[in-house]
């Protein structure tokens, strides 16, 4: 049988898989750790800052903090206290003078990137284990962090060649950590994230996906590209329109994938040049839901989708912050039943 690295390895080059891999953004499987596919592994300090709370751990009160370009950041029991920009507080409210407000992150940049890697790897067995290392955070969840929806999409139709300037000072920062972090962690796959539509649509068109954002990501990508690395791609929302996008980037995992998208179109599309990991959606309304239902209902999305392969399950149940024994018990069911019926799904 495959490692957990070499299944989920195969499944972006039409290999078809010994089992479903189960996708947990470099997260331990709930319940069956040795089966976990990724680690995640960068220079989380570059890209983040040391106020952003630890991923993984759980919150149990609201906070505040503020990221990298100052954006300030509130966590909500509403959100099942993960961060979001604080309403009201937003830094730019005039995108043409943003260089009057936004300046380089007040972040030591010259370290010592071997001995950086070698810490960050340590505990993890890259023998079972695909290490993932970000390159990016998103230039259009930066841009509305910074402004607000209202604000950000109106700069992009007012004042695009501002943003642009705005995002490739943004882009200034993170490509040469991308390059040292393709360089000394010599990671199995680099991941990005940016999340760029809704539930129902894009919050813009591929033509400014292509005008603003794309060479974006292509600055901190082709790196990776280049060396014939896997790209896995964080993107939430109705994104579907930027699939070809991601693809000529060199995606070749797209999470989650959610399902308001045409997930098995995209499969049979692009059999054997992009994973699709997702299936499931994090907010499902499974309130008061038995095991059986949870159950049911992951076996009817690897029904659906695993089918020849090109897929890995990725989701969960987010819940709200006042039910958190609820929450991790139907995770426990979902990671479980992706393990059990998803491990004898090929056979």
């Amino acid at each position: 049988m495959r490692t957990p690295k070499e299944n989920y390895l195969a499944i972006a080059k039409g290999i078809i898989p010994d089992y479903v891999p189960h996708y947990t953004m470099g997260m331990p499987l709930r319940g069956h750790p040795e089966r976990t596919p990724t680690a995640s592994a960068g220079p989380t300090q570059l890209m983040f800052g040391n106020n952003m709370p630890s991923m993984g751990t759980p919150a149990t009160e609201e906070t505040e903090y503020a990221n990298i370009w100052g954006v300030p950041y509130v966590t909500t029991e509403s959100t099942g206290f993960a961060g979001l920009p604080k309403p009201g507080a937003f830094i730019l409210d005039d995108v043409t003078k943003w260089d009057t407000v936004i300046k380089k992150p007040d972040i030591d940049t010259n370290v010592d990137w071997e001995a950086l890697a070698q810490a960050a790897l340590a505990n993890i067995n890259r023998e079972t284990t695909a290490v993932t290392s970000g390159v990016s955070c998103g230039t259009f969840t930066t841009l509305i962090g910074m402004m607000g929806f209202t604000e950000g999409l109106c700069a992009l139709l007012e004042e695009a060649e501002a943003v642009k300037e705005l995002l490739n000072f943004i882009t200034d920062y993170y490509e040469p950590i991308a390059i040292k972090t393709i360089e000394y962690f010599k990671p199995d796959i680099v991941s990005i994230g940016d999340d760029t539509a809704s539930k129902y649509a894009p919050f813009f068109s591929p033509e400014v996906y292509r005008d603003v954002f794309k060479p974006m990501y292509n600055r901190v990508l082709h790196y990776a590209k280049d060396r014939d690395i896997p790209i896995q791609f964080h993107n939430c929302g109705k994104c579907e329109p930027f699939v070809e996008d991601m693809v000529d980037l060199g995606v070749r995992y797209w999470d989650p994938a959610q399902t308001e998208n045409d997930l098995v179109g995209v499969k049979e599309k692009y059999k054997g040049i992009l994973a699709v990991c997702g299936g499931f959606d994090y907010v499902p309304d499974l309130s008061g839901a038995t095991e059986e239902a949870v159950r049911a209902y992951i076996r009817e999305t690897l029904d659906k989708y695993a089918p020849g392969g090109g897929y890995a399950f990725t989701g969960g149940y987010v819940g709200t912050g006042d039910s958190p024994e609820f929450t991790q018990q139907v995770n426990t069911w979902i990671a479980d039943e992706v393990f059990n019926y998803g491990g004898d799904f090929y056979k």
